[in-house]
């Protein structure tokens, strides 16, 4: 293989599902043994971190928003190419006959944009809930709407004399019935 490139580019590798931090880690040790930094300049795993709600606690974690891909920044080579695709785990890079392709510019600041938190409710529409604090404390009702960036969500209330009324409540003072 011939050389393709001057310019360092961003590729998608693909890797075992789950795998990911390992081929990112063995990549990396690869390029440290074989003293190729010149060639691979960065390999990341992108990750959103994200506040889910379990046992009405929240709970931030991180989650992978490519399952199964490294991003690599290199400069393509037979020899970039080499390490990387015989890397433990890595079962080719993303491209017509695992030839790499590099992205675009637009491509990579969509990719490794940092990503807003977001909120995994763990409550759909149409379940129901208990309310656990506030004027209506203790009551069930069901949820018609979810608000992630607000973190509110919209329940219908049996009160007066069995009317149902929607309320507005905050996420972390209702629990699924």
């Amino acid at each position: 293989m011939a050389e393709k490139r001057k310019e360092p580019c961003w590729y998608v590798v693909h890797t075992y599902s789950g795998y990911e931090n390992k081929v990112k880690d063995n990549i990396e040790k690869s390029v440290e043994n074989n003293g190729m930094q010149d060639l691979i300049l960065d390999v990341r795993v992108p990750v959103e971190d994200v506040v889910e709600i379990k046992n009405n606690r929240r709970v931030k974690t991180q989650r992978k928003v490519y399952p199964g891909y490294v991003l690599v920044h290199m400069i393509e080579t037979s020899e970039s190419w080499y390490l990387v695709r015989n890397t433990r785990g890595v079962t080719g890079f993303v491209g017509p006959d695992s030839k790499p392709v590099a992205l675009t510019p637009e491509e990579v600041d969509m990719m490794l944009s940092t990503q807003v938190n977001s909120v995994e409710f763990g409550i759909a529409i149409g379940e129901e809930v208990r309310i656990l604090s506030g004027p209506l404390e203790n009551f069930t009702g069901f949820v018609e709407d979810v608000d992630t960036v607000r973190q509110k969500l919209t329940v219908k209330v049996k009160m007066f004399l069995g009317r149902e009324m929607p309320v507005e409540v905050d996420l972390q003072d209702v629990v699924k019935v």
